[in-house]
């Protein structure tokens, strides 16, 4: 054989390799037949690919549960014991947790800390820390790392986190990581959002839109569960939007944010409040009034019920999803005052949008979400050809035996 031809068989059995490595992360112990079926392969291709990949530590197989049928039972294809694993941080307003991440998407959480003090040094001092034990129990095992930070991010840089006080703050530099696995870095809520459209909510749309809402509104438009993250990576910020007054500024610089329409500061403010110091405890307080019968807090609530529902619309409109998917206080804001925010949506749809309008779900991980969505931005590049070339060469082999 030619070495062209050479190279194109080994491209062929790697793009062979990685489809089934996919297939097995996004359907966790799937059944060879099944795996077969869904890729289109013969059996004897399946069973060759998976056996190439359990030689490298990447699959295992064991037996699949009796159904009674004829015919040979099929095997289940699982994540090896001693495959590939991701380490996923999420640092948020409060604090930072991280967790390791396996094939397959399941998460072990190993450490949730506060902030003691918020200086950007000093959190990612600690976090790096922490991945440097993860790093030592994990060996040669860790092969990415996700980081999700509460603000926007523009080519691996956090821009901006208003309530952390944190900007222009290079995250994989304040982690000074020694010789680090490739480190993803990207917006909580971009994350959540990959997370509800690979393995959540939004699984199967080929188009979905993700809102949270915490401190102000986060979200993301996601094309065949990747994140549209524009052209410097800094998209998403649709709490920026001009869809409240004007004459009120943001902190972002900007007037007029439906940030400031939707949250614990818009609920302060139409209850006559000062401006509360920790939004997200405010808001969580007026919903448990409101749930309490308190009139004024329930108006409180159907008001920006009404304001939320009216820029689901504008985006709807403008982006054209098949799905909305709510997360955060968004959430609270549906179970107490649904009816509100679903009449505000529908009125502000366009006439054609109406008959068929893309429903509001909630979303499948609200606690989680962000370390869910790192780790599937991870493993995208654990199952790329430059990371099953990487993990080929750091899988020790056998020890060969000889006369």
């Amino acid at each position: 054989m030619e070495i062209g031809e050479v190279g194109r068989a080994r491209a062929i059995q790697v793009q062979g390799m990685l489809a089934v490595l996919r297939h097995v992360h996004a359907h966790p112990s799937t059944t060879r037949a099944q795996l077969a079926r869904d890729l289109g392969l013969s059996r004897g291709s399946a069973t060759e690919i998976v056996g190439r990949l359990h030689a490298l530590r990447l699959v295992d197989e064991s037996d699949a549960a009796p159904t009674g049928a004829r015919g040979r039972p099929t095997r289940v294809v699982h994540r090896h014991a001693e495959g590939p694993v991701v380490a996923v941080v999420d640092v948020s307003h409060e604090g930072w947790r991280l967790a390791v991440a396996h094939l397959g998407g399941e998460l072990d959480h190993l450490r949730r800390e506060a902030h003691r003090a918020p200086a950007p040094e000093q959190v990612l001092t600690g976090v790096a820390a922490a991945l440097e034990q993860v790093r030592t129990a994990y060996g040669t095992r860790l092969r990415a790392i996700g980081v999700s930070v509460p603000g926007t991010v523009s080519h691996g840089r956090l821009m901006g986190a208003a309530t952390l006080g944190w900007h222009d703050v290079d995250v994989l530099g304040g982690l000074a990581l020694a010789s680090p696995p490739p480190v993803v870095v990207g917006n909580d809520a971009t994350m959540a959002g990959v997370a509800e459209a690979r393995r959540g909510a939004a699984v199967g749309a080929e188009v979905a839109l993700y809102l949270t809402v915490e401190v102000g509104i986060g979200g993301v438009l996601l094309e065949r569960g990747r994140a549209a993250t524009g052209a410097t990576g800094a998209s998403g910020e649709f709490g920026h939007m001009p869809f409240g007054d004007p004459s009120r500024a943001c902190p972002c610089g900007a007037r007029g944010c439906w940030d400031l329409e939707v949250d614990g500061r818009a609920l302060a403010r139409l209850l006559g409040d000062p401006p509360p110091a920790a939004p997200r405890s405010a808001a969580d307080a007026v919903f448990a009034r409101a749930r309490q019968g308190d009139h004024a807090a329930r108006a409180a609530v159907d008001q920006i019920a009404r304001n939320l529902g009216r820029g689901v619309a504008g985006l709807v409109n403008a982006l054209d999803p098949q799905v909305v998917t709510l997360s955060g206080l968004a959430m609270a804001v549906l179970d107490l005052a649904g009816p509100a925010l679903r009449a505000a949506y529908r009125t502000g749809l366009m006439a054609f949008r109406r008959e068929d309008a893309p429903p509001l779900a909630r979303a499948a991980f609200p606690a989680d979400g962000s370390l869910r969505g790192a780790a599937e931005l991870a493993f995208d590049v654990v199952l790329s050809e430059a990371g099953l070339d990487d993990w080929d060469k750091a899988t020790p082999r056998p020890a060969r035996t000889g006369k």
